[in-house]
């Protein structure tokens, strides 16, 4: 399909194979990443903005407010997908959520502005698989290439009917058959679950950024880019409405005018989203709250079964979720050969992305008893651990040592010794109760034991004769991509 196709739109063109965007986001099985601090967990939440509304709930705490759920979530357009998507799908392995957010391009309605040379119809101008860990403590949101060329499955019309499984872009799945048939071809060539899937026009994104009072970003020179609506001065500065939807749709005035390069705006536009919504009084004024809800809800798309339950188990595992754990990557691709203006998902570093988010297991958690503010465990360079001998394989001690100098805990040099105990436990003093929660995250099967004569400067791991078990870091070993909780743009 050449740049003039009418399945084309003016602002977004073909993928330049050939251009040398920064290194797309892939896994890597050496150390991830270092945590990011958590000092900042209680203003720096992660608004369930992606999982529309989801947040809207926090709003129902009182009696007499249901009249606020049906007028926010009541708007949400949702789709019936039963039946459409098959029966050979991808197993569920644990308690993460799987969101497809998906950017409809679609010309109707309050779009039809943005019709341009005969171009109708709709298709995925955007398309990101947000992943939530087990224990809504992390999440990574992979960006898929419109213009990769993939396998399509056969797929069900809305209006009945099917269209045969054939090879093409990955956007042309949602012009063929909707948000569900490219529901179901991520599943299939990623191999991961998904639960739902939401859908946002232009009008709706634009009314969102327009609601948090504009967006900050940062160009490194003027951009006047009258195709795109886009006039900019150098420097950081806020955006707002059509200016923010041309910031993230341009191509040809900014980056290297190739779609991996305009995808890595985009992620860096989402993190600035997330860091303003859960930043300042967004979330403690409730008007504002209610504006950027209402604005948030108004032109979405979802499947049925993201309902008031659903809306309301996410918001309230979400609650501890700090911005600095947000992470936006993108699935690894390479050239493709019979068209440079195509690519391809490098299969081969992309596999170990897709089965740290496939297997993303749950961690333990946090002790039974909260903390006095709920505060989110501290990061391990703040826990100091004592390794307690008690009967374990000698092999089992060293091997815990290292495990966890390498996480970042503080590791006494010494170790200690004690009774033989068939069970390993985790023993701390009341007062170092966070220090124990954040240590119980990597060792999910040590009991975790209170004890008011333990030492209150730190925990200490008693190893039985059963050893430890250190929960994986899959999610760690994903590098790269754009993390949100950065403070300057112009980084």
């Amino acid at each position: 399909m050449s740049d003039k196709d009418p399945g084309r739109d003016d602002l977004a063109g073909d993928t330049a194979a050939h251009s040398n965007p920064d290194e797309p986001a892939g896994p890597d099985g050496d150390a991830g990443p270092p945590r990011a601090p958590a000092a900042r967990a209680r203003r720096r939440r992660f608004l369930r903005w992606t999982a529309i509304g989801a947040a809207s709930v926090v709003l129902l705490g009182g009696a007499g407010a249901a009249w606020l759920y049906h007028d926010l979530v009541g708007g949400i357009d949702q789709k019936h997908v039963g039946g459409q998507l098959g029966s050979n799908r991808p197993k569920k392995l644990n308690k993460s959520l799987n969101i497809l957010l998906l950017g409809s391009d679609t010309r109707s309605g309050g779009n039809a502005e943005y019709a341009a040379d005969g171009v109708s119809g709709a298709r995925s101008d955007t398309a990101i698989l947000l992943h939530l860990s087990p224990n809504r403590d992390q999440a990574v949101g992979i960006s898929f290439p419109r213009d990769s060329m993939v396998k399509i499955p056969e797929c069900k019309k809305d209006g009945g009917g099917t269209v045969p499984a054939q090879f093409g872009m990955l956007n042309s799945a949602f012009s063929l058959a909707g948000p569900t048939c490219t529901w179901k071809t991520l599943e299939g060539l990623t191999g991961i679950h998904i639960d739902h899937f939401v859908q946002i026009d232009f009008s709706g994104f634009k009314r969102m950024v327009d609601a948090l009072g504009g967006v900050q970003i940062c160009v490194d020179k003027p951009v006047n880019d009258p195709r795109a609506e886009l006039h900019l001065k150098a420097g950081k500065q806020t955006v707002k409405g059509t200016q923010a939807l041309g910031y993230v749709r341009a191509r040809y005035s900014l980056g290297d005018g190739s779609d991996l390069e305009r995808i890595q705006r985009q992620q860096k536009f989402m993190a600035a989203v997330v860091d303003k919504a859960t930043s300042g009084s967004v979330l403690t004024d409730p008007a504002k709250t209610y504006k950027f809800l209402k604005a948030a809800t108004k032109s979405l798309t979802t499947d049925d079964g993201l309902d008031l339950a659903t809306m309301k188990k996410l918001a309230d595992g979400l609650k501890g979720m700090d911005a600095g754990k947000v992470r936006f990557v993108t699935v690894p691709v390479e050239g493709y050969a019979p068209d440079p203006n195509r690519v391809q998902w490098n299969q081969q570093q992309a596999k170990p992305l897709f089965d740290a988010i496939r297997h993303d297991n749950d961690l333990p958690a946090a002790p039974a008893k909260p903390g006095p503010a709920e505060q989110a465990p501290p990061d391990p360079g703040k826990v100091a651990v004592t390794v307690v001998d008690a009967g374990a394989p000698k092999a089992a001690v060293q091997r815990a040592l290292k495990q966890l100098a390498k996480r970042g805990f503080k590791v006494a040099a010494k170790t200690g010794k004690a009774a033989p105990a068939a069970e390993s436990r985790l023993v701390y003093n009341p007062s170092a109760e966070a220090q124990a929660s954040a240590l119980a995250r990597d060792v999910p099967d040590a009991l975790l034991t209170a004890d008011g004569s333990a030492p209150a400067g730190g925990v200490r791991l008693v190893l039985g004769r059963n050893g430890v078990h250190f929960a994986p870091q899959t999610l760690n070993k994903i590098k790269g991509g754009v993390k949100a909780g950065q403070k300057n743009p112009c980084a």
